[in-house]
């Protein structure tokens, strides 16, 4: 309930921001408190899964330690919902494609964004149906 009440602020009232939050959320599965370990020793943190990589980033662009940054990550899923929407708009600002911006929320590496790509819009057709990539 409280991932739920916190996608839907992160999506500043635009349904397909919402709606692509909820399919990034799906996929990665994540939980309040997560902190799961990457083969290079990274972490995907909370909810939406934000990878440890882009903690000093989100530490600059608001101004507090990384340490808070990380504890934010995960433990505050609005914080988690809102720093996955950040990731996600960068990507679509810098490359204007909402498919690439999908697969750069995962991965810079062009095969892994392809079957990211691919099961976050199954995910997305799961809960929302075929009509979901209609306007």
């Amino acid at each position: 309930m409280r991932i739920s009440a916190c996608i839907r602020r992160a999506s500043l009232g635009q349904p397909w921001l919402e709606k692509t939050l909820w399919g990034l959320r799906d996929q990665e599965a994540g939980w309040i408190g997560a902190e799961v370990r990457n083969i290079n020793g990274s972490y995907d943190l909370g909810p939406l899964q934000i990878n440890s990589w882009w903690i000093p980033r989100i530490a600059a662009l608001v101004g507090r330690a990384p340490v808070q940054v990380r504890h934010w990550l995960r433990f505050d899923p609005c914080f988690n919902a809102e720093a996955a929407r950040w990731i996600f708009l960068s990507a679509l600002r810098s490359n204007g494609n909402y498919w690439k911006a999908i697969g750069v929320y995962h991965s810079p590496t062009t095969w892994r964004q392809r079957r990211y790509r691919s099961s976050v819009a199954q995910h997305m057709r799961t809960r929302y149906g075929d009509a979901v990539f209609r306007p």
